[in-house]
This record gives structure tokens, C-alpha cells and sequence, in this order.
């Protein structure tokens, strides 16, 4: 019986992909990412204000940064990552090329084709890197899931709901105030 080979990828493959085409890179596996709808990108834009301002005003060692951003979660050259929004308070993991190791905050927007992905790949990436806390953000669903990774919580809330940051004392997002609800 002949061995089958499984092909991994590495970050020199992603970089390689023609201009525009996104990707991104577990453990040598690549998915493709593919445009973000609008109602997405509108999320992305809402939290990335909300979660700015609050920052600026009391945790200024922080930085908040939209995708695309790149994540070197396992600082090795089989896993990249692009997520919706990184927070990183450890400015020193970060350079020219991306965040270098595990950031400390972590949002997805869900998109149709990244559930799997989201729900439950990168969930247990990052846990097992040491990102504190990860948001899954699911329009589709009216939902939003917080994952406080230290304590090993999770909390579900509706896209009308107010969400407390777990790991940022006094961040509080109001999700009724999303302009995307009247799309």
C-alpha cells in the first residue's frame, strides 16, 4: 500500500498567491478567503471605532488592528492567520510584517463560507496560543459569542445586546447602535 501524501503549506505559498487572492494558513492547510460582503466590512468598521476609542482613552499601550493584518500565531512557517480585528498590548510582537505570536484580543465576523473556520479552527488555534479573549460575530444569526480563553467562558448575547470586553474592565459595546441593522 502507497503512502498518500498530504500537501502543507507555508507562509512562502500564501505570499506567492497572485495579487488580491487572500488566504490563510493552518497547521500547512490553506483556505481561501473570498471578499467580504458589505454588511461585513460595516461590522468590521463599528467595532473597530468602538474598540478604538475605548483604547485611546484607557489602554493606550494597545493597539487595535483591522484585517488585512497579518498573525503569525505560531511563529513557525506552517500557521498565518487574518483576522477581522487583533488587539495586541505587547507591542514588541509586532513589526512591519504583522503580529508575532498570540494577540490578546481577537474578533471574527462570520461570512458563509468561514463558519467551520471561525466556529471551530481558529477557536482552537487560538485558545491553544494564548489569546485571551476571541468574539465570533455572526450576523447571519443576530449573534455574538465572547470566549474568555483564560477563564474557559463563554458568553452568547443578540446584535441588540450591550457586550462586555472580558479582558478590557469598562469596554462595553452597544451592538443596537450598529447601522447595519437596516440592511
Amino acid at each position: 500500500m502507497e503512502a498518500v501524501r498530504i500537501a502543507m503549506y507555508t507562509i512562502d505559498d500564501i505570499l506567492a498567491l497572485p495579487e488580491g487572492q487572500r488566504a490563510e494558513l493552518v497547521d500547512g492547510q490553506m483556505y481561501l478567503m473570498a471578499a467580504p460582503a458589505t454588511i461585513h466590512q460595516m461590522m468590521v468598521s463599528f467595532l473597530h471605532f468602538e474598540i478604538r476609542q475605548y483604547i485611546q482613552r484607557n489602554r493606550r499601550d494597545c493597539i487595535v488592528l483591522p484585517s488585512p493584518f497579518a498573525v503569525f500565531l505560531d511563529q513557525d512557517i506552517y500557521t498565518y492567520l487574518e483576522p477581522d480585528l487583533t488587539v495586541v498590548c505587547d507591542r514588541k510582537k509586532l513589526d512591519e510584517k504583522g503580529c508575532h505570536g498570540a494577540p490578546d484580543w481577537v474578533v471574527e465576523i462570520v461570512s458563509p463560507g468561514s463558519m467551520r473556520m471561525d466556529y471551530l479552527i481558529k477557536l482552537l488555534k487560538y485558545q491553544q496560543a494564548g489569546v485571551q479573549e476571541y468574539w465570533i460575530v455572526d450576523i447571519g444569526k443576530d449573534w455574538v459569542t465572547g470566549y474568555d480563553l483564560v477563564q474557559n467562558t463563554v458568553e452568547e448575547h443578540t446584535l441588540r445586546d450591550k457586550v462586555s470586553s472580558t479582558l478590557f474592565a469598562g469596554l462595553e459595546i452597544d451592538f443596537s447602535a450598529w447601522e447595519g441593522h437596516s440592511l
